[in-house]
């Protein structure tokens, strides 16, 4: 019976698909939780440009490193930056063919850039002083690439908290963990971030992660609910 419900599915990828959404999106509890998850996320992104703007205007001197000043910048602005999109691409397309997964993956993302918002805000370092000038990348995507908001490193951040999100699935863990040390490495020999930036991202990104399965109980079992079979 299980192979035969597999073999449904692979045969009809679209018909499971549009299943996903109807199973989900029939229920009024689970398009408010979406929709409320949706206002916390953009919130969060408004509190975390104006944070960066505060810490890009307050920044005042650079402080040594003990890897950044034994290891040359390189340029590595496209390297950071596609890699940048491609992840939020890639973040994307995990939750369109799941909509299970909205609801505590956005409420998580929006947790974790409340919370770096506030540290963003608390120390203002100016960036070490040997990192290559950047690219025209656009305004928008300029300021969150290349703001002053040092502590703690959100790309890394990212990547791990998705590596959390998604640790029961072997494939995306480990699709997550190496990218977020891929970003580790970019943002090093870029001389984009300071090294306690990376190193602390790890830490205090397990913390959100706890917090956010305390916090959002009903969503985090969504997500993890099993998958309704097909008729």
């Amino acid at each position: 019976m299980a192979s035969e419900t597999a073999l449904h599915r692979h045969s009809a990828p679209h018909r499971e698909l549009m299943r996903r959404y109807r199973t989900h999106y029939s229920r009024s509890e689970f398009r408010m939780s979406v929709l409320l998850s949706l206002l916390y996320f953009a919130a969060s992104v408004v509190v975390s440009f104006y944070a960066i703007n505060y810490a890009t205007e307050s920044a005042s001197n650079s402080v040594t490193d003990i890897v950044l000043s034994n290891v040359r910048a390189f340029d590595v602005d496209a390297l950071f930056a596609y890699g940048t999109l491609l992840l939020v691409a890639f973040i994307t397309l995990l939750l369109l063919a799941h909509p299970k997964r909205v609801p505590f993956t956005v409420f998580a993302l929006g947790t974790f850039y409340f919370i770096r918002s506030a540290f963003t805000s608390l120390t203002h370092l100016a960036p070490f002083p040997s990192m290559p000038p950047n690219g025209d990348w656009g305004v928008l995507i300029g300021h969150f690439l290349f703001g002053g908001d040092l502590f703690f490193s959100g790309h890394v951040g990212v990547c791990f908290l998705m590596a959390l999100i998604f640790w029961r699935d072997k494939v995306l863990r480990y699709v997550f963990l190496a990218w977020s040390l891929y970003m580790s490495a970019v943002v090093l020999v870029g001389h984009y971030h300071y090294s306690i930036d990376v190193a602390s991202a790890y830490f205090i990104t397990y913390t959100i992660y706890v917090l956010c399965v305390k916090w959002f109980p009903k969503s985090f079992a969504v997500f993890h609910a099993d998958p309704v079979p097909l008729p």
